[in-house]
């Protein structure tokens, strides 16, 4: 089975007529649109037409965008194909033209008082009704148009330069790595997925080799960081948000008083979860908590390793015992090699899923080693293609969900793959899967806290200035400490944490960390109401993917009969990863 992706369905090569043709088509179009904005957008006059017109050239816009997600795609495998970098950064450069006629949109569509009544009478807008009234009330953070387009041109060179810069060094960081007394030399992700090899000398040497390496690049990947959230936060100042977490709600379509809940009933049960760290250690025999290095590390007698084939299987075949939709769109996937698994020099490490609206595909990033948990990884970023496939029919304006629900479908998915491998397990195998699937969940609670905490606290100290490393360091340590407490080996963190997540290096995307806790607890609570309801929850969980670009977060949880202001709903998810921690510890 193909372990590369192919991306034919989008373009064959940069130089090929069918991405000539739309390259000169999109730089038509910009200019086209600017010029329709200009002649349109003055008066009030003809409304409902204009609205009717701007979202018509947006599915336009849609399918010309997939140059920059081929340009994106092929850059993420070979951070090296200075082609694929240079159309990235003709095509950015190109799209920010854009930034001006968007915001002259979304003003106009703030400055009409009968958008109600506009909307009654029209189809069209009906259907989008959410997203012009939503348009309405942001239009009060956005600035003049011209500032607007030079702020957008500028990250090309600001933001977006910061986070290329980054992802090449840390792409092609070679490591020297003691691996069964031979030194190998390996690409970064290649010794992080060490973490979870079985043998204990092989990840503390990964963990002592990786922590020795950054300092080759930490100085460099530092300004990055204070580049990147020092834009931020002249984007907030500028657009008069409280707070850059302000700004990241707004974009999230969630109240403060959903996330106050959820944090408030994490911090509640983090003394619970660490128990399970402190179980793991004493497995692993350590006495002063569990060392960084062997958070990953498998516990039980069965070594459960999969080929990829059988990976592929395994998950098709968990996928439709809950929906023939979602198994048929999964086997797909990896049949038409939409799935790039294979880590590899100059690959980027990580995983992620660029849902290809306009053309109703998906392409699947992994670095798969074959471990259970790169198998929850393929089916985690499945459950984000999946996402889009249920959304492949709605118009472009309506397919845009936020952050934390893009992480409901994916962990939903994991969740599917867990429970049904632990239902034909053996003793012996449970306590693997439950070890895995243990360690997803606290990661995505625990590990996520200590993220919030951090970025919480990083922008608070970059307002007074850049940090150095070693105060960037400290806030990471400092963050894992309060999160894991006695949960951890003092002795044995991770200060770098910062410098090998990407999600920290985009300007557009502050707090792509709570997003995560969301979208597991809440996928927790759905996974609750398919085990009461039965098959009929599918058709209704697809309803409700489908409804993700047109609703706030509490309105998509009351589809689902779900209060998300109430800490009590949280609680309840979080009970379930308890009761998980308590089953692992009596196997």
């Amino acid at each position: 089975m193909q372990m590369r992706w192919n991306l034919d369905d989008l373009y064959a090569a940069f130089d090929s007529e069918e991405y000539k043709r739309d390259f000169a088509r999109f730089k038509a179009f910009v200019a086209e649109m600017a010029a329709w904005a200009d002649e349109n957008l003055s008066s009030a006059d003809n409304a409902a037409a204009k609205m009717e017109a701007y979202i018509e050239k947006q599915a336009e816009l849609s399918k010309l965008e997939m140059m920059l997600h081929y340009a994106s795609l092929v850059m993420s495998v070979d951070t090296n194909d200075s082609m694929a970098a240079k159309q990235y950064d003709l095509l950015c450069d190109m799209y920010t033209d854009l930034k001006k006629p968007n915001v002259q949109f979304q003003k106009f569509v703030g400055g009409l008082e009968n958008l109600d009544a506009l909307i009654a009478e029209s189809p069209v807008l009906a259907e989008h009704a959410f997203v012009l009234k939503e348009m309405k009330e942001q239009s009060r953070f956005r600035l003049s148009d011209d500032v607007e387009e030079a702020l957008a041109k500028m990250s090309i060179t600001g933001s977006n330069a910061w986070e290329t810069m980054r992802e090449a060094l840390t792409s092609t960081l070679m490591i020297d790595v003691v691996v069964k007394g031979e030194t190998r030399r390996e690409p970064l992700a290649v010794v992080r997925n060490m973490a979870y090899d079985a043998d204990a000398e092989t990840r503390r040497h990964a963990y002592e080799a990786e922590l020795g390496a950054y300092p080759r690049v930490d100085k460099a990947v530092a300004a990055a960081l204070n580049a990147v959230k020092g834009e931020a936060l002249t984007q907030v100042k500028l657009r008069g948000y409280d707070s850059p977490l302000h700004m990241t709600l707004a974009d999230s379509r969630m109240e403060r008083a959903t996330l106050d809940s959820m944090m408030a009933a994490i911090e509640e049960y983090l003394p619970s979860l660490r128990r399970f760290y402190t179980k793991k250690a004493e497995l692993l025999g350590h006495t002063k908590g569990l060392p960084f290095c062997d958070l990953f590390a498998p516990v039980g007698e069965v070594d459960m390793r999969f080929g990829y084939e059988e990976a592929a299987a395994f998950v098709v075949k968990q996928f439709t015992g809950f929906s023939q939709r979602l198994g048929d769109y999964a086997k797909n996937a990896f049949d038409n090699a939409w799935i790039d698994a294979e880590s590899r020099e100059g690959k980027r490490g990580g995983a992620f899923c660029d849902n290809l609206h306009a053309i109703g595909q998906s392409r699947i990033m992994a670095n798969f080693s074959g471990s259970f948990n790169d198998v929850s990884t393929l089916a985690h970023e499945l459950g984000h293609g999946f996402h889009g496939e249920c959304l492949k029919n709605v118009s472009t304006l309506n397919s845009d969900y936020s952050m934390p629900i893009a992480e409901t479908a994916s962990t939903f998915c994991e969740t599917l793959i867990a429970n049904a491998a632990m239902q034909t397990a053996t003793d012996a195998e449970k306590v693997v899967l439950l070890e895995n699937e243990i360690t997803d969940m606290t990661q995505v609670v625990v590990d996520i806290y200590s993220r919030y905490l951090f970025e919480t606290r990083f922008f608070a100290a970059r307002e007074e200035g850049p940090l150095s490393v070693e105060e960037i360091n400290a806030l990471m340590l400092e963050a894992q400490k309060e999160a894991y407490g006695d949960g951890l080996d003092a002795d044995c963190l991770h200060p770098y944490m910062w410098l090998c997540k990407p999600h920290y290096y985009s300007a557009g995307m502050n707090f792509y960390n709570f997003p995560y806790a969301y979208g597991m607890l809440f996928a927790k609570g759905l996974y609750a109401e398919y085990l009461r309801t039965g098959e009929a929850f599918a058709a209704r969980y697809e309803e409700l993917l489908e409804a993700t670009g047109s609703s706030s977060l509490e309105d998509i949880g009351k589809l689902a009969g779900i209060d998300v202001r109430d800490k009590a709903f949280w609680q309840q998810s979080l009970r379930q990863v308890a009761e998980k921690i308590d089953e692992f510890c009596r196997l």
